[in-house]
């Protein structure tokens, strides 16, 4: 959804009227996550996937009907029985969207929540999927403010309550309610979506890996900033557009910059003077992962030096070291690959194996 919020948020300050189909909910092998979404718009233009191919046809329609002014729809694909010509995956899972139309009247949050995601500012939005509420009915909630209703302001009270706990986590999925708000009842679907500000991903030592680094970062959605105490390696025509840096001491910009359990901190300096004060402050705080470069001998006597400046054996076993994949990567380029992909694996409980040799859902449900 973050990616097509720009096109969708131009749609709705013309005026023009779109049908949006939003994944609510998956199960076993689906090929998309919940939030996924895909919209049709003026001249039959389309933005978005729900599902990488298998079912757009059918969501387009969908989404064409209650743009036109028909009512919310909750549908849901599954397996197509080997039926070339029937809609469904071919993946063996399951997703059920929810289809709706957006207009001011029918959604008066919603440019404001574009503007929000635009600026960084967090932002949850819960649309009513199921039950006795009005179906596509949407709440917009942010830390301080609400905009809209789910049609009970009950159910607008224990719905602002809980979206504002997801955000702090950035999380989404479907939650249940009576129909006044009711916590013991679940006659209610509400699907909250979150849209917090990208996660961070901190790249310390402005060497040529971390150009390649920083690029498959700020790829991957991670607001990204490069620092190193050197000014002259430290200089924004080194790195891509977009990607912040900073001539500072690592250790003193870390001690001074707040991160949280989504934050990435990839130490490329293999630089004693440089890593073992900065390793020293980020294996004490918040962070998703902490990777550092370096051979094997490197890691043994940086991590000797660590634990002459006090670090527990449970603060060491935080540190990827060396950093990355085993790819046999050689280039700059192939490396920061490497590292993208014990981001990923990391992040979502993967194994890192060749999919060949593993069994089961290539996507297995994962709980938000």
């Amino acid at each position: 959804m973050r990616d097509v919020l720009p096109v969708l948020g131009r749609w709705y300050a013309a005026g023009v009227p779109f049908g949006l189909a939003t994944v609510v909910q998956v199960s076993r092998s689906a090929p998309r996550d919940p939030g996924a979404a895909m919209a049709v718009g003026p001249d039959e233009e389309v933005v978005g996937s729900v599902s990488g191919g298998c079912v757009e046809g059918a969501v387009f329609e969908l989404a064409q009907e209650v743009a036109a002014g028909g009512e919310a729809r909750l549908e849901t694909f599954g397996y197509s029985d080997e039926d070339a010509f029937a809609v469904g995956l071919t993946c063996g899972g399951e997703i059920t969207l929810l289809v709706r139309a957006v207009t001011a009247e029918r959604d008066p949050g919603f440019g404001a929540v574009t503007d929000s995601v635009a600026a960084g500012e967090p932002v949850t939005v819960a649309t009513v999927t199921d039950g006795p509420a009005p179906r596509g009915a949407a709440l917009a909630v942010w830390p301080d403010r609400t905009l809209g209703t789910l049609g009970a302001s009950g159910l607008d009270a224990a719905v602002t309550a809980d979206a504002r706990g997801e955000l702090a986590l950035g999380a989404t999925g479907l939650r249940h309610y009576g129909p006044e708000g009711q916590r013991r009842e679940d006659s209610v679907s509400v699907f909250l979506q979150s849209f917090a500000p990208p996660p961070r991903m901190l790249v310390f030592g402005a060497i040529d890996y971390a150009a390649a680094v920083a690029r498959i970062g700020d790829f991957l959605g991670y607001r990204v900033t490069v620092c190193d105490a050197r000014p002259v390696f430290a200089t924004p025509r080194r790195f891509p557009e977009g990607v912040e840096v900073v001539a500072e001491w690592p250790h003193r910009y870390l001690r001074d910059t707040t991160t949280d359990k989504r934050t990435v901190i990839c130490v490329l300096t293999h630089d004693p003077k440089f890593d073992v004060p900065l390793l020293t402050e980020a294996l004490r705080r918040p962070a998703a992962y902490i990777g550092a470069m370096g051979s094997r001998r490197t890691h043994a006597e940086r991590a000797e030096r660590l634990a002459e400046a006090g670090l527990t054996e449970r603060e060491l076993s935080r540190l990827r070291s060396p950093v990355g994949l085993d790819l046999g990567a050689r280039t700059p380029e192939e490396v920061a690959v490497s590292v993208a992909a014990e981001i990923v694996a990391l992040r979502w409980g993967g194994s890192g194996a060749p999919l060949t040799a593993t069994e089961g859902a290539v996507h297995p449900y994962r709980s938000s």
